[in-house]
């Protein structure tokens, strides 16, 4: 899988797991705590990402996500 299918669906898993209206436009450089994610969100958000993609994120690397592209970094590292 390639950034940009990762991102895709990245962004798709974020929209469902935080609620966010259709009419938000995320990017890499959207941060998730802008979005209103707080800790139980983030945690419920790897969750779901770990499901998605069959993996493990490093648990130093998910501490220091705040934006979705950080959190496509996360994934590749993963895999």
């Amino acid at each position: 899988m390639d950034r940009k299918e990762i991102l895709s669906k990245v962004i798709e898993i974020v929209n469902d797991t935080l609620d966010i209206d259709e009419d938000v436009e995320l990017s890499e450089d959207t941060n998730l705590k802008d979005l209103g994610a707080d800790s139980f969100d983030l945690l419920e958000l790897v969750t779901a990402l770990e499901d998605e993609f069959e993996t493990t994120m490093d648990d130093e690397a998910v501490e220091k996500i705040a934006t979705v592209g950080q959190v496509v970094d996360a994934i590749e590292s993963a895999q």
